[in-house]
């Protein structure tokens, strides 16, 4: 069984590029609707600094403070599109694995030699 976090991360790796996701829908994901603040604890591991943590935002489209300006200009050039706040237009871009699918990973494929 894994671990909360590792849980956290195997949603985090599925984000695709262009998409947005909450730390409650991450929660939501995994089965803890109530633990969205531990997602974003989740993000303080030095060793899941390699996933596309600026692809996770506030459920009201909102960047991480911690690190705005760099979250903003990496969501941009994947062609997220902010309003005059520069909020997420969540409506647009909140990631739906059902409607966007979840992009190949080649964590999901067997070793093979």
């Amino acid at each position: 069984m894994k671990t909360f976090n590792e849980q956290v991360y195997d949603i985090v790796a599925k984000i695709p590029s262009g998409r947005v996701a909450t730390f409650g829908q991450i929660a939501n994901m995994i089965g803890r609707p109530r633990m969205a603040r531990f997602v974003g604890y989740a993000s303080n591991n030095k060793n899941s600094w390699h996933l596309p943590w600026h692809r996770v935002v506030f459920k009201d489209g909102s960047l991480c403070s911690g690190f705005f300006d760099e979250q903003y200009k990496q969501l941009k050039s994947e062609g997220v599109k902010f309003d005059k706040d520069k909020k997420v237009k969540m409506e647009q871009y909140q990631w739906n694995p059902d409607r966007d699918g979840v992009p190949l990973d080649i964590k999901d494929f067997p070793l093979v030699f």
